[in-house]
């Protein structure tokens, strides 16, 4: 199986741990991922701030691009994945039109979703090599994954559980718990440092009190909130990952992560305190 991918701008910066764990954890379960040639950026927060027409010729650019390889899109980046979707949604609806050929059908996956499906997920539970018993995690999905459900298509938004079924995959125990879509504060702390620090810490708090000891996320900005947070204050208690991190670390026999060097909350402890880490093999 082969998808286009979009990374979008996060994944290549300051995210890029994410976006290598994207690209093994597509490659350990046999799916290719094709880049996007010449990709821009979607606009993220900032185009709609200025220019509505922006919000839409933005992410246009790379549907476009997208078609023209004849593949369904990947876009791992919640933001990227929902601009990608309102772009196209406006181009649908004809409210503007696209400088480029443009379709408007392609297929726009958040990667949780598409995993989580049921012939993924029996993929997933076939190509586990060292399931990743013991680790109790809470799934955060945050607010641009799955909102609006009307363009996202979650009809479960409340409640979701994509991340939940992959990480139960993987042999972790995935606990439920009540605030899996409440705002981390995403940008709001360039402004008001004090409220985003309130946010991201009530949501780390509470997944200690729901017996978590990791947090799994799949949005480049919750992971740096509820990280950086917990660096700020000091206060390093529990370990933000990205799903697909544990996918590989799953999936992948011999490996020590070296790219957990650059989360704040250092996640080793925690994994070698269940077994999980080998000295062997590094990527």
């Amino acid at each position: 199986m082969e998808y286009a991918y979009y990374p979008g701008c996060s994944l290549e910066g300051t995210a890029n741990d994410y976006g290598r764990s994207v690209i093994n954890a597509f490659k350990l379960l046999g799916i290719s991922l094709k880049e996007i040639p010449d990709w821009t950026c979607c606009g993220s927060t900032a185009a709609h701030s200025l220019s509505h027409l922006k919000t839409v010729l933005l992410p246009c650019r790379n549907i476009a691009a997208a078609e023209k390889l004849g593949l369904e899109l990947v876009s791992p980046c919640p933001m990227c994945f929902n601009r990608l979707l309102y772009a196209q949604d406006q181009i649908k609806k004809k409210l503007y039109d696209s400088p480029w050929p443009l379709s408007g059908e392609l297929p726009i996956h958040d990667p949780t979703r598409l995993l989580s499906t049921e012939p993924y997920l029996k993929n997933i539970k076939e190509r586990v090599l060292r399931p990743l018993k013991g680790l109790r995690v809470v799934s955060y999905y945050g607010c641009q994954m799955i909102r609006p459900p009307k363009l996202t298509g979650f009809q479960d938004f409340q409640n979701p559980t994509t991340l939940d079924k992959i990480i139960d995959a993987l042999g972790a125990i995935s606990l439920d718990w009540s605030y899996k879509t409440i705002c981390c504060g995403a940008s709001i702390k360039i402004g008001r440092k004090d409220i985003g620090n309130f946010l991201a810490q009530r949501l780390v708090y509470k997944a200690l009190e729901f017996g978590a000891e990791a947090i799994v996320v799949s949005c480049p900005l919750c992971q740096f909130n509820l990280d950086s947070v917990q660096y700020e204050t000091g206060n390093k208690i529990i370990p933000i990952f990205y799903f697909t991190e544990l996918m590989v670390l799953a999936m992948e026999q011999e490996v020590v992560p070296k790219h957990f060097k650059t989360h704040l909350v250092d996640p080793i402890p925690v994994l070698d305190s269940k077994g999980l880490l080998s000295q062997s093999k590094q990527f």
